[in-house]
């Protein structure tokens, strides 16, 4: 939505296309992110309804509004909202927005159901998260304000809302953030980092015939997973590829039956039950991201099977000692800063081990 001087509240593009929203309704989300002024998030109930908008403030003036039951939490879908309006308005100057809707709206219709590896692979699949991780892991500790003026030279998009980025960082336990007095702003600490990496698919590997593949197939998958394995380096770019299919919710379903199966088409088209439409589609995105290999007996029938697998997940980031070490040495930063980081890192780390066991 926008604003119109003229006209009042003008609907650019809904989806579904059969919804149906009151020019009332429009008004009330346009008034009450007019009392704050500001960009961000704003919940209301109406209704039968929750309402959960996000403005993007007076420069850009699009007003993103998803509609729930009653019975959501408009609080599950903040983040992954905020991470829309920022496509949004990537791409709203030539209208191909428009035909990125029905994605878009998938993607915040499972957000509040990701598990934690699907959480964490959407995070690291937006780019401005990623550079942000990128430099905390770099430095461990920076000023907010310093990171504002370092975002504004290296982020090459027009919009970004750091501060919804910061509290969906705090909520997820990913980074603190404290005044230390002197300072001019808040000071950003890391305490949690991503870890990611291709895996071999151990389970399959100890036994495939146990798992459905046919037994004249099993030295060469073994050797095809060995070989892969040996050229295989990690890099970012062979993550965000793997991730592009990963945070596909028809591609994770199959993936995740793929763990523990070798599987054939009339075995993985039962997952239609589980919203896999498109099996077809599905097998090709996991052929193209090199996580499947397939084998065909003389009847013609195809066995699908893990190549690799992925593994993401969160870790203590042990490394960001050295980093204080050296900001110490260099006097980059002031003692009672890093004592005060190595205080907060402590208590993490201790908590990181008891919810990990």
């Amino acid at each position: 939505m926008k604003w119109d001087e003229r006209i009042g509240t003008e609907l650019l593009v809904k989806y579904p296309e059969d919804i149906s929203v009151s020019n009332k309704t429009l008004m009330q989300v346009y008034s009450t992110h007019e009392y704050t002024g500001e960009k961000g998030v704003i919940t209301l109930t109406i209704g039968l309804m929750n309402i959960l908008s996000y403005y993007t403030g007076p420069e850009s003036g699009y007003y993103i509004i998803l509609l729930l039951n009653l019975d959501d939490d408009p609080d599950a879908y903040e983040g992954a909202l905020a991470n829309v309006a920022q496509i949004i308005l990537q791409n709203v100057d030539d209208d191909s927005y428009l035909e990125m809707i029905p994605i878009l709206f998938q993607r915040l219709s499972v957000y509040p159901n990701l598990n934690d590896e699907q959480n964490l692979a959407f995070y690291y699949l937006d780019e401005l998260k990623r550079m942000i991780f990128n430099l905390l892991g770099d430095y461990g500790a920076i000023s907010k304000s310093e990171l504002m003026v370092w975002l504004k030279e290296k982020y090459t998009e027009d919009f970004f809302d750091l501060e919804t980025i910061l509290t969906e960082f705090v909520k997820r336990d990913l980074i603190k953030l404290i005044s230390v007095k002197g300072a001019p702003s808040e000071l950003i600490l890391f305490v949690k980092d991503i870890f990611m990496l291709r895996i071999p698919p151990i389970d399959i590997l100890e036994n495939p015939v146990n798992r459905g593949l046919p037994t004249q197939f099993t030295k060469r998958y073994k050797t095809e997973v060995r070989e892969y394995f040996e050229k295989y380096y990690p890099s970012e770019e062979d993550n965000l590829k793997v991730i592009d299919v990963f945070i596909d919710p028809q591609v994770y379903e199959t993936l995740r039956l793929l763990r523990t199966t070798i599987g054939t088409k009339s075995l993985l088209e039962k997952l239609k039950k589980k919203g896999v439409d498109d099996i077809y589609s599905v097998l090709k995105k996991l052929y193209d991201a090199q996580l499947i290999k397939v084998y065909k007996d003389d009847k013609g029938t195809e066995y699908y099977a893990l190549v690799s697998d992925f593994y993401i997940d969160l870790i203590f980031p042990k490394y960001l000692l050295n980093v204080i070490k050296i900001a110490y040495e260099q006097k980059s930063k002031s003692n009672k800063e890093l004592l005060e980081y190595l205080g907060v890192l402590e208590n993490a780390y201790f908590d990181f081990k008891s919810k990990k066991k």
